[in-house]
């Protein structure tokens, strides 16, 4: 489940008076100062307290701090919904993710208001992966487009990229639906939407062909560190014989090929990481197979022909 970063600025701030310690030393700062304020009767202590150990990964330690709160404090409810849904700091317990997530979404409090969108997104990811809850489409569909808000910038961006994603595939196909979300997603921060909607762009999916906007799109999502986009791009130049200019592009793209490093540093899906090097690769060794744009070299075609599989 996607987690939030409640506690940034405190974060940033406790950093900031403590620039001059190591690490270690922060740490303990921090975790003194918070102490500190719980026993001062500080109401939201406690919940920072939890998001810093959850932050350093000390998911155990977070998850009784959370749990400390967690009928007075709906920001520790959520994190512990995440906890329990991937297992962090406790044993893998869906189901009570999913009622965690329910409790905020159906809540009347307003300070359960600004957590609803996020919730509704995770919802929405367990019915359509029926982890927790029966599988049903239908369901996440619903959740998603309560979570996406009409493209509102401060709802989930995650769930408006990802109804977009919903839309392009075969059982509820919708091009310009898809399009539609991808440009809210895309115009509220979104990076995968960003490169799919440069793809989109450029073949007419959803919208007229558009070759000036898909370039701006792919060469601003690929600036930004959208393999899929980067690989699009690869492709492009190459079937324009700008092959230097495709070479160049695909050595970089295919530099690093650690699917889940880079999908955690970009936010973007897997499987569209692994598409983006694997169209990278291929036009590289079609590059050096046969010296379009670099020197042949048929022991490297072959190795980077290996990275296409």
């Amino acid at each position: 489940m996607s987690n939030l970063a409640f506690s940034e600025v405190t974060v940033s701030l406790l950093i900031f008076i403590f620039q001059d310690y190591s690490h270690a030393a922060l740490f303990a700062k921090a975790e003194e100062l918070l102490e500190k304020r719980i026993k001062d009767g500080d109401p939201l202590a406690c919940f920072l307290k939890g998001q810093l150990y959850y932050e350093e990964g000390l998911y155990q330690e977070a998850l009784i701090q959370f749990e400390k709160i967690k009928d007075t404090d709906f920001q520790a409810m959520y994190q512990l919904g995440v906890m329990h849904y991937d297992g962090l700091g406790t044993n893998e317990d869906p189901e009570k993710g999913v009622e965690y997530m329910k409790k905020i979404l159906n809540s009347d409090s307003s300070k359960a208001r600004h957590l609803k969108f996020a919730a509704a997104y995770n919802l929405g990811r367990a019915y359509y992966e029926g982890c927790g809850v029966k599988h049903s489409t239908e369901e996440a569909e619903r959740l998603w487009l309560i979570a996406a808000d009409h493209g509102n910038p401060k709802a989930s961006i995650k769930a408006q990229s990802t109804l977009g994603m919903l839309y392009s595939m075969s059982a509820l196909k919708d091009l310009r639906k898809s399009f539609f979300w991808h440009s809210e997603a895309c115009g509220n921060g979104s990076l995968e939407s960003q490169g799919v909607l440069g793809v989109m762009y450029l073949y007419g999916q959803g919208i007229r062909q558009n070759t000036k906007a898909a370039l701006e799109c792919l060469k601003g999502a690929a600036e930004r560190g959208n393999i899929y986009a980067q690989g699009h791009l690869v492709e492009y130049y190459y079937n324009r014989k700008f092959y230097s200019t495709a070479a160049t592009i695909a050595m970089r793209t295919t530099e690093n090929d650690d699917i889940d490093m880079l999908a955690k540093m970009t936010d973007c899906l897997p499987t569209y990481i692994a598409k983006g090097v694997a169209m990278a690769a291929f036009y590289l060794a079609r590059c050096l197979h046969l010296g379009r744009g670099v020197q042949q070299d048929q022991a490297a075609a072959k190795k980077y022909y290996s990275m296409v599989s």
